[in-house]
Order: C-alpha cells, then structure tokens, then sequence
C-alpha cells in the first residue's frame, strides 16, 4: 500500500498559472494554509479508512444504511474542525471562503477517499442552490445545518425509467394544505441514507404537472420530517466506491416544501448540478494524480533487469514504464489546469458564457484523464498492479464511474457540438481562444478549430462529430495551458519536470489535436488513413 500525499504543489502552481492570484478575494498564503491542514487531516485519518472501507461496504439493516467502521467517527472530526461549512457564508455558519478553495480541498478529499467525498460532496450545491432560490425561513433553518456538518445533503433526480432524460420523471409533488408531499421511487442517489449525520436534506426533483420538463419543480424534504416515509430499499452492488452507499428510494408521502417557483425545478437544480460537474472534472483529477504517484513511488523502487551498462536497474530506468509515468503526469497536470482554469472563471464572475462551455469540457476531459490514468498505472505495476496489493485496482474502479455520473459524458460532448457552439458559450470560447493564441501551435490548432467548427455549424446534425469535436477543443485549450505552464515552470517546486513534461505535452496536443481534425474533416466523417499513425505517434 502507498500512503496518500496531497499534491499541494502541484495543485498551488496549477491555480497561479489560471489566474487565481488575480481574484480579487484571493489570499495565497491563506490558501495554502488551509490547504495544509486539510491535507494533513486527510492523510493522517480519511485515506487510512478508504482500503478497508472500500473491502468492508455498505449494509442495509432494518431499512438504514450503515456505513464501514470509521466513517461516522472520522465524519464527526471533519465537521467538529468545520470543513462542511468551508464556503458557506458566515451569515450561516460558515467560514465564507472562495469556491476555488473549496475545489482544493475536494480533489485532496477524493485523492484520499472517494466513497467518502461522495457522501458528503453535495453540500456546497445545495448551499448554493438554497442561497439562489430559497426564502429566507428555508435559507435559516437548512444552510446553518448543513454548513455545521449536522445535515449532509443528497440530489434525487434518476428514476427507473428516466435517466439523461428528465421529461420521463414520474415521482410526483401532491398539494396537501399550505404544503406538499412527494409519491414515487428515486434510484442511484448518493448518500441516500447514511449513520453519519443526524438528518439528511433530500433535493428532489418531483413533477407538479404534466408539462414535460416545465412541469418538474424542486422540493426539500429531510430525513427527521419524513421518518418512515421515504424507504431505502436497496443498496446497489457497484463496479466501485463500495464505502458510498447508492440507494434505490421510495417517497411514501414524505411531507416536503417548494423550492423556487413552481415549475422551475430544472433551473435551480441545475445549479446544483453545475457545481457537481465541477467537482466530478476534479474527482478525475485526484485520480490521476493518485494514479501516477503510486506508480511512481513503485517503479522508482522496484528493480528490474538492466540498464544499457549492464547493472541493474529500477523500473522507471525502462524507457517504456518512463514514458507510461509521463504520460500519467501529464495528464494528471493538464487535466487539473483545465478544471481550474474553469473554477477561477466561476469565481471571478464576468464570463458566464465561457463558464458555460468548459463546464462540459472538463467534465469530460478530466474524467476521462482519471480512468487512463489508473488503467496505465496497473500497466506501469504489471502483475502487482492487477492485485490489491496497491490498490490501483480500486483507484481504476472508483474512477470509472466518473464518466457516467453528473451526465454521461458523450452527453456533455453532444451539448458542445450543438447548444453551445452556435451560441454565446461558444463565441466566449472562441474569444477565449483567440485572445491566448500567442504561441504557434495554439494558433495553428485554433486555426483548425475554427475550421472545424464551421463544418458542424453547418450540419443539420453534428452530434456525430461531437466526440472528435470535444477532443479538438481540449487539445486546444490544453496546448494554451501548457504554454502557460512552460512558461512559469520556474515557479514550481521541480521546474525541470514540468519543462520536460510541457515539450511532451505540446507535442501530444498537436498531433492528437491534428488527428481529430482530419477526422472531422474528412468527407465521410471517418477517420483518414493518417490518423491512427498520429495517435500511435503521440503515445510513444
């Protein structure tokens, strides 16, 4: 087993190199400091339970799910030194600090215990959401719960038969008096019942009408209210993240009250759902570093064979393991860049439009970066990797769900070649873009960016190119953010590692950024016989 370690530096450079020193409220050293102590509170106690939690699971027992030994003890430290209310507003409780610190504290969190972070990963959202479209009397007597650790929070949306989409939702909100009471059955839900908190606030989307997604609104109703009325009635046996319990939910009547307007629900939840993207870009993140450090720290102790003199040697000595623990790195550090530089855009304010586009962008990328990771990392180990041993088994399988989760991300790359394109997101982008294309490869691969944005604006449907058009775009966005990162690597506790891995890095978004292209491009929407080559040539 290879210890947690929190990749404070990494994670420290990644935010200057966005910008993050220019947010008006942002105090470094603060941040840092922060920063530390969680990472210490983090590897000290929530990494030590995420192995034996992750053997032991989840139970359902007598209709109440319990969690693996340690967690309510471990969660009862957390909310006792006020981690739950980080970002929640001191008016409520809260420590009021930025969205960007809470996203560092989220990737530590993960990085140490993603079935734990899962659990209680949606109070920040619903403190939002509450804070956007609550009354005052809801906005006083939940939030100070939930920043106080004494309320976690779940995001009831799936049904049986409604998944990606919402207009098949049949859980239904009755009128009964001046309030409401929920009828239906809600599954994959989050933390929908856990002995670590005293209550639990259920979001629940729930239809008031049958007017497709119009007719949907958004209820609040807590475990203590409800009692016997919502049942968990199932536990499911998942892939990973076994220490998260998913519950399958029944509303039996569970008393609730209107969040927001009638029929507004898909707009206030989607503000929770926007900063679960978020976070989930950064789950990929924290798995990818995991990934790469573990496999780092084995082959630079496990020797193997011989090196070109003929003495012996340690894994990371073979050009192959060199260039898989690169390659992990690289897309460990990109994929942070990437989900940071789409926080302090939050954070700042001034461009929802741009926000709008690499929410989905990240969401995406960063996943997918998280699960190439783990599965080059069990690569890099060999016959130890395959085992429990390191544990790179479970960082795989923990992260594969990330790219289902939050929506799928063929879905988030379907919305990027279609609604947001042709809109103001997509002409933010475009201006984003064009203001950073001081270096040649940005501008050469902008270039063919434009080009082929133009071909799927004018398709009838572009949701075939979507998937080689999301790659292009990251690609894009990442050679700007290596250029940054080339640029500063001074600035970095190892600055020679990230001048060797940016060269690499600019290299792989040309070639993979060209690949895509030509794909896009071609007449049939094929690939063109050039671009396995090209894909074979940037993984080498």
């Amino acid at each position: 087993m290879t210890p947690f370690e929190a990749p404070l530096g990494d994670i420290f450079f990644s935010l200057a190199c966005v910008g993050a020193d220019d947010l008006p409220d942002w105090d470094g050293a603060l941040a840092r400091e922060i920063a530390g102590h969680f990472a210490a509170f983090a590897e000290g106690e929530i990494a030590p339970l995420d192995e034996p939690g992750d053997r032991q699971g989840c139970r359902l027992e007598n209709g109440r799910v319990r969690m693996p030994d340690g967690f309510a003890a471990v969660y009862r430290d957390y909310a006792a030194m006020g981690w739950p209310g980080l970002t929640a507003p001191e008016a409520f409780g809260g420590q009021g600090m930025s969205a960007v610190i809470g996203a560092v504290t989220s990737e530590i969190f993960t990085g140490a215990n993603h079935s734990l972070q899962m659990v209680t990963g949606l109070v920040p959202g619903a403190v939002r959401t509450l804070l956007a479209f609550g009354t005052e009397d809801q906005q006083a007597r939940l939030i100070p719960a939930l920043a106080s650790g004494a309320m976690l929070s779940t995001m009831c949306l799936t049904e049986p038969g409604a998944g990606s989409d919402l207009s098949r939702i049949r859980c239904k909100a009755l009128r009964d008096g001046d309030g409401w009471r929920i009828e239906g059955e809600k599954i994959f839900i989050s933390g929908g019942d856990q002995d670590m908190s005293e209550d639990i606030l259920h979001l629940v989307l729930a239809r008031t009408s049958g007017d497709g997604v119009k007719g949907l609104s958004l209820f609040a109703t807590t475990r203590a209210a409800a009692g016997d009325r919502i049942k968990i009635t199932r536990i499911e046996e998942k892939m990973g993240l076994h220490a998260s319990p998913t519950c399958q939910m029944l509303f039996d009547g569970a008393p609730a009250e209107l969040i927001g307007a009638e029929g507004g629900g898909l707009k206030a939840m989607f503000t929770m759902m926007n900063h679960a993207r978020t976070d989930v870009a950064l789950q990929g993140v924290a798995h990818a570093a995991r990934a790469c450090d573990i496999a780092r720290r084995y082959a630079a102790g496990r020797v193997q064979g011989r090196g070109a003199d003929g003495g012996p040697v340690t894994l990371d000595g073979h050009a192959d393991v060199a260039r898989m623990i690169d390659a992990m790195d690289r897309q460990a550090l990109g994929a942070r860049a990437l989900a940071h530089l789409c926080m302090v855009t939050m954070e700042r304010g001034d461009d929802p439009d741009l926000v709008e586009f690499l929410t989905p962008l990240a969401k995406a990328h960063c996943t997918e970066a998280g699960i190439a990771a783990a599965n080059t990392g069990i690569q890099v180990l060999g016959g130890y990797g395959y085992l429990r041993e390191y544990r790179l088994e479970q960082t795989f399988r923990d992260a594969r769900i990330t790219a289902i989760y939050e929506g799928a991300n063929g879905i988030h790359e379907r919305m990027l070649a279609s609604r947001l394109l042709g809109g103001p997101a997509g002409a933010a982008f475009a201006a984003f873009m064009e203001r950073a294309a001081g270096d040649a490869t940005v501008a050469a691969l902008l270039g063919r960016w434009h080009a082929a944005r133009e071909r799927l604006l004018g398709r009838d449907d572009a949701t075939a190119l979507a998937q080689p058009f999301a790659e292009l775009t990251a690609h894009l966005l990442l050679a700007h953010l290596w250029t940054v990162l080339q640029a500063r690597a001074a600035e970095h506790p190892e600055p020679a590692r990230i001048r060797r891995l940016a060269g690499a890095a600019l290299t792989e978004a040309r070639i993979m950024g060209e690949a895509a292209h030509a794909l896009i491009l071609s007449p049939s929407g094929a690939p063109s016989t050039a671009a396995p080559d090209k894909v074979r040539a940037a993984q080498a």
